[in-house]
């Protein structure tokens, strides 16, 4: 390999690097993704050289016609490459420079460090507002179901024992509670990346005269009021990586919440519960049994979460003991990153696609909630309201149990002079307690499962997506 075409870095050497250390060492394998935010970053870079006087008019003018035209070339699939350049930066600089020699100055001021670090903030502004826009559409389906099946009433479960019941509605607006959070998250990500870190140099910024300020209004890093943010410590800059953190622990965190769902549906579609059946676009068959149909979409999204925690789990291991700055370790800070965003991205749009085609399959639901053991804690609650200290009536709803239990009759139908036989408090409207319609009309609070609650729920959840919050 000539040293035109070494690595910048190449005049230190007597010799080239080993083959075997070009296929160990390049990243473009991975950070070529990176080329249309390098590029941005090449015109901001070469703009604020141009306003400093470093560069010319005439050379900033040849650079970004030459940066139009690369970026064409990406675009249409037209650029190869080459490990021999190690990364995104040096093959763009590369192709660059063989067809505008004023390329040439292009780095001056910046290094590696300070380029790659504000390609990736611009990576992540950008995938967490496209996780976002999808966790929004997977918002409104849950909205959605929950409006539309807001009648249906169905076991809560604890222990994956039946509990008390709920509706369909309160139980998917659960999950919209844990998106929302979700969406919270990665917001914070989007903010965390939004600084510049590009004038950082490698790791103590330059003598030259740059203007930081300005390459970060160029690039976009700018709050609310449309000041520049840029990085406050050129050492912290080049070596931070908990915003790497952050976002591939958004990502898990989401991971955890959409296993979570698939979880209760894989249960829900089987035959002992039956509860929803999902659509065949999201399910498969199988190979042998032609009866079978598995929810294997619902599968993959708990084993994708799984991926997601390991990649967070990678980027702590490696990030633990590096001392400050930049070290070569933290080139493979990148895959998991991209890894968990591309994953966290299909999940969220196969969830949603697989919700949105579920049916509820109310007629099994209603029987399921028909169980009244799912109300003996209203027995409590009705004791206490006479005045029964709770310990005691709950201890007293738990012999009705065992009574029912014992005599295998259904708890509301016992005999009221058995009732009376436990506790003087029990009257002939005791067994009122069982019945559903009452049991979800009483549950009126704030987050409570009773109709009015959940109605009103679904209408803040409506109003709060119509307006483009979490």
């Amino acid at each position: 390999m000539a040293n035109d075409q070494h690595a910048t870095w190449g005049g230190r050497f007597s010799e080239e690097p080993a083959e075997l250390m070009l296929k160990f060492s390049e990243s473009v394998s991975f950070d070529s993704r990176l080329a249309l935010y390098d590029l941005r970053v090449n015109r901001a870079h070469s703009a604020m050289l141009c306003k400093v006087g470093i560069l010319s008019d005439e050379e900033r003018d040849a650079i970004h016609a030459g940066l139009d035209r690369l970026e064409n070339d990406i675009r249409n699939g037209k650029v190869e490459w080459d490990i021999r350049y190690e990364d995104v930066h040096m093959n763009l600089e590369q192709i660059l420079t063989r067809d505008v020699p004023a390329a040439a100055k292009l780095h001056t001021a910046r290094s590696r460090n300070d380029q790659i670090a504000t390609d990736m903030r611009l990576y992540f502004k950008d995938v967490c507002r496209a996780i976002d826009e999808r966790l929004a559409v997977l918002l409104n389906v849950l909205v959605e179901i929950a409006e539309r099946e807001r009648e249906v009433l169905l076991p809560g479960y604890t222990h994956l024992q039946r509990a008390q019941p709920v509706s369909v509605a309160h139980h998917l607006l659960a999950y919209a509670e844990m998106f929302s959070r979700d969406r919270v998250r990665f917001a914070a990500a989007a903010d965390a990346a939004n600084v510049c870190p590009l004038g950082s140099g490698a790791l103590a910024g330059t003598t030259l005269p740059i203007d930081r300020e300005f390459a970060a209004e160029q690039l976009g890093f700018v709050d609310a009021d449309g000041k520049p943010r840029v990085t406050r410590n050129s050492m912290d800059a080049i070596s931070d990586r908990d915003l790497f953190l952050d976002f591939a622990q958004a990502c898990a965190v989401c991971g955890v919440h959409f296993s979570r769902v698939a979880e209760d549906m894989i249960l829900w579609s089987t035959r002992e519960f039956g509860f929803v059946e999902l659509p065949d676009a999201f399910c498969t068959g199988s190979s042998l049994m032609p009866q079978k149909k598995n929810p294997d979409a619902m599968e993959l999204l708990r084993g994708k979460a799984a991926r997601l925690q390991g990649n967070l789990q990678t980027l702590f291991t490696m990030v633990k003991g590096l001392p400050l700055t930049y070290n070569r370790d933290l080139q493979e800070d990148k895959p998991p990153v991209f890894d968990s965003g591309d994953q966290v991205s299909i999940c969220l749009e196969v969830l949603a696609g697989a919700l949105g085609g579920m049916k509820v399959k109310a007629e099994t639901c209603r029987k399921a909630v028909s169980d009244p053991l799912l109300l003996v804690t209203d027995v409590v609650d009705y004791l206490v309201r006479k005045d029964v200290p709770f310990r005691e009536a709950h201890h007293l709803a738990g012999k009705l149990v065992r009574m029912a239990e014992v005599e295998n009759v259904a708890i509301d139908r016992l005999p009221f002079d058995r009732v009376k036989s436990l506790h003087d408090s029990f009257d002939e409207d005791w067994a009122a307690v069982f019945d559903l319609e009452r049991a979800m009309e009483k549950r009126t609070g704030a987050g409570m499962p009773g109709r009015e609650a959940v109605e009103s729920e679904v209408r803040d959840w409506r109003e709060r997506l119509d307006h483009g919050e979490s």
